[in-house]
């Protein structure tokens, strides 16, 4: 007679093949981000992210001191490359980056920034952290495209600063953080950047 897998058998992640180095800790980490997603900060423990990633709590430990640094560790993992828009036109060029910056809101990295600065509150440096790597990575895409404009003379060159280059940037995260809108409308997106961006930034020839 067959004998029926014992119950917890089937698709125990603890039975699936042993990993090592980077394969395992990119299992970690999207263990984490799953508990994250489902259950919150509040529900994130090693015991359950190292269940889930089919290893032993030491395995997290090793690499991870404690849960706050785990989160911010998944947080990070969530952030994409993606090339930078180069059409010629400034305008066609920060709305693509601005519609961008809004879909990743929309994502589940967004939802984990949100998370993430709701439940840090007590872990300031971490938060911090996790904070100015977001703004470090968006002010090197802004002032990119904008130093383009500026070469082709859409943009004027004092606009080249990284608090000018990423006001739109700044905006959009003040709809997402202050005001708790997950999903910005295109025509927010459109407003922030044909009222308040291109007026600031471009040339005098370029405005007229």
């Amino acid at each position: 007679m067959a004998v029926s897998p014992r119950s917890g058998d089937v698709d125990d992640p603890r039975r699936a093949p042993r990993r090592r180095g980077a394969a395992l800790e990119q299992a970690i980490l999207r263990a984490a981000l799953d508990e994250l997603l489902g259950s919150g900060y509040a529900g994130l423990t090693i015991d359950r992210v190292a269940a889930r990633a089919g290893t032993n709590k030491s395995a997290v430990y090793r690499r991870w001191p404690h849960r706050a640094a785990l989160a911010v560790a998944a947080y990070r993992r969530t952030a994409v490359t993606e090339d930078l828009p180069d059409t010629g036109d400034l305008r066609a060029d920060v709305l693509a980056l601005l519609r961008a910056a809004a879909e990743r809101i929309a994502s589940p990295h967004g939802e984990v920034l949100r998370i993430l600065a709701t439940e840090l509150r007590d872990e300031p440096e971490l938060l911090r952290e996790a904070r100015d790597r977001l703004v470090e990575a968006g002010t090197r895409r802004w002032l990119t495209v904008l130093g383009r404009a500026v070469d082709r003379g859409q943009a004027r060159p004092d606009a080249l600063t990284p608090r000018v280059a990423t006001v739109a940037l700044d905006l959009l995260r003040n709809e997402y953080l202050v005001r708790d809108v997950t999903v910005i409308p295109d025509s927010t997106l459109t407003e922030i950047i044909d009222t308040i961006y291109l007026p600031l930034v471009r040339t005098r020839t370029e405005a007229g």
